[in-house]
């Protein structure tokens, strides 16, 4: 199951008028038998949607005041999310004659044509308030507190991912948290700004809308729905001036990257792993060897050489919707690591069915942890996960039933002909034809097997981006790779290692030498060539072929040019 939360608006979504009929009240009852949690969101007041609607039981829980409070139907207990509106902003308000006026517990709102008046108190009193709109209605709010923030919040109490929950809506102050949302729905009577935003539109209008969006979770889960907005980066086609991204769905791949040792396998994991986990994605990295003992921002590395995790701790953290987890098994003994794992994957596999996360399982070495006799019923809750990355140098040693719950593989290095032959006769399908050509470094050949393999680049990891800016500003490039101011007689030899001291160098040189090499190119081929960027060196030429009459203006122009994409932006000056 993907989705486990229906966000719903209310007014103009669920409700006609105000009021909700009983079909819509008998689709909401359907979707909590599947186990799907519903979350009002609205801008009404609590007291207000009570008076409307009786049926708030319906609901885990409320997001009242557009965002800024937090109701518990069960408890019947309301919580602020943000604080109370000054009072002197409401008399105000008063004095200057906007009526009708209504004040929640957090919300001031009234109607246009107020919207002016309202914004002339703000900057009266000097507040730090926002104005939402919605249909006519004129609601201000603390900054920053909206729909999305609310959900957040009601997200973070019930244990479920974002990643995990569909919204449908159809007014302004719907757009944040439709955004935040995995899927966003308009039902079909919303505004048109807000239906060229969605995913998905309804054919009915209103509660009848929702009572079609349900119908459509209910049977299939909306599988039929690609929200390719949420699609992740692997790697491009093309040359630089036309090249084309290459997108995969963060839910239901389940791929194999394959290829011999030293061939850029983990590249590729590190570069995928950072975009899971730059869109808000969490995952398990199941570590044989320790390859990942350094970690990977936002996540937790459980276990060491020392000790072995255990399964109550790795299900305590990544049980939080904000935690990824590595699981570090060198504590393990060797030959016991596939039955840890074996073991442990019923437990993993309960969490993305209750709560619908982690939403990525990634294993290392599956060659090991996976190999020949890997249990059927295990490879069965394979499935349960949303996506699935396995890793291997040994693709034709991986259990046959796992490779055929595969649906991609993405090959790097030598013979990547033979890996598809591999994959493809291990899945039971044709391999694809073709004279696949070895692959050279930061190349990698991508096949879904309902479609032709794609030969690509690699979009690298930014952590790589990194480690390059750190050896090329202030690493030690050798001798063969150092830039060498000579001047027009040589008859200097003066060594830059890195930028730094090319930056530094290039300040003490004298006007003659400066000019010569900047004459030549030899700065732009000096960072196309040795430095590998591309991208400033073309920057560097247009210095180069337009210098103007000062060597100190085009040392100034090379100088800023290059700080500009090798200076940390947590350092205060320099290169790092």
């Amino acid at each position: 199951m993907r989705y486990h939360v229906l966000a719903c608006d209310y007014d103009g979504t669920l409700a006609t008028d105000g009021r909700v009929d009983d079909d819509t009240l008998a689709a909401l009852e359907r979707l909590i038998r599947t186990g799907r949690r519903p979350v009002l969101v609205t801008g009404r007041e609590v007291e207000s949607l009570i008076a409307d609607f009786p049926r708030l039981d319906l609901f885990d829980l409320v997001v009242a005041e557009n965002g800024a409070v937090l109701y518990r139907p069960e408890e019947q207990e309301t919580t602020s999310l943000a604080e109370a509106p000054p009072e002197a902003f409401v008399e105000r308000l008063r004095e200057l004659g906007v009526e009708p006026l209504s004040v929640g517990s957090v919300v001031v709102a009234t109607w246009e044509p107020h919207a002016e008046t309202v914004l002339k108190a703000i900057r009266e009193l000097g507040l730090e308030m926002q104005v939402i709109f919605n249909k006519g209605a004129v609601m201000v709010l603390p900054s920053g507190v909206n729909k999305a923030s609310g959900l957040a919040a009601a997200l973070a109490e019930l244990g479920v991912s974002e990643h995990s929950t569909i919204g449908v809506g159809d007014a302004e102050n719907d757009h944040a948290f439709l955004d935040a949302c995995e899927c966003a729905v308009a039902v079909a009577n919303a505004l048109p700004a807000v239906k060229e935003r969605c995913d998905l539109v309804t054919e009915h209008e209103r509660g009848a809308g929702v009572i079609e969006l349900i119908d459509r979770l209910v049977e299939n889960d909306l599988d039929d729905v690609d929200v390719t907005r949420r699609h992740l980066l692997l790697g491009t086609v093309g040359e630089e001036e036309e090249k084309e991204e290459v997108r995969f769905p963060p839910y239901g791949m389940r791929m194999l990257i394959a290829g011999p040792s030293h061939s850029g396998k983990s590249t590729v994991t590190a570069a995928l792993l950072e975009r899971i986990t730059k869109a808000g994605y969490r995952f398990c990295l199941i570590d044989p060897e320790g390859d990942y003992t350094e970690g990977i921002e936002g996540a937790s590395v459980l276990g060491d050489v020392k000790r072995a995790p255990t399964e109550e701790e790795i299900l305590q953290v990544i049980g939080d919707a904000g935690q990824s987890v590595v699981v570090n098994l060198l504590g393990v003994p060797i030959d016991d690591r596939p039955g840890f794992f074996q073991d442990f994957l019923p437990r993993l596999s309960a969490l993305p069915a209750r709560q619908g996360h982690p939403h990525w399982l990634v294993v290392d070495e599956a060659h090991h942890m996976m190999p020949d006799g890997f249990g059927l019923q295990s490879v069965e809750l394979l499935r349960e996960i949303g996506g699935l990355l396995l890793v291997t140098v040994h693709p034709d040693a991986v259990s046959e039933p796992v490779v055929q719950t595969l649906n991609a593989v993405a090959v790097v290095g030598d013979g990547p002909g033979e890996v598809l032959e591999a994959f493809a006769g291990a899945a039971g399908i044709d391999a694809p034809d073709g004279d696949f050509s070895d692959l050279p470094t930061g190349d990698l050949l991508f096949w879904r097997v309902e479609d032709e393999p794609i030969r690509m680049r690699l979009a690298p990891p930014e952590e790589e981006r990194q480690r390059h800016r750190r050896k090329y500003a202030a690493g030690e490039l050798g001798e063969e790779s150092s830039f060498f101011f000579r001047g027009p007689e040589n008859a200097l030899n003066l060594r830059a290692g890195n930028l730094t001291s090319f930056c530094r160098m290039a300040e003490g040189v004298d006007e003659g030498t400066w000019n010569y090499h900047l004459g030549r190119g030899d700065y732009s081929q000096w960072l196309a060539g040795s430095v590998k960027d591309e991208e400033l060196a073309a920057e560097v030429a247009e210095v180069e072929q337009n210098p103007g009459d000062s060597a100190d203006e085009t040392r100034r122009r090379v100088r800023e040019l290059i700080e500009a994409r090798y200076t940390a932006p947590a350092e205060p000056s320099g290169l790092v």
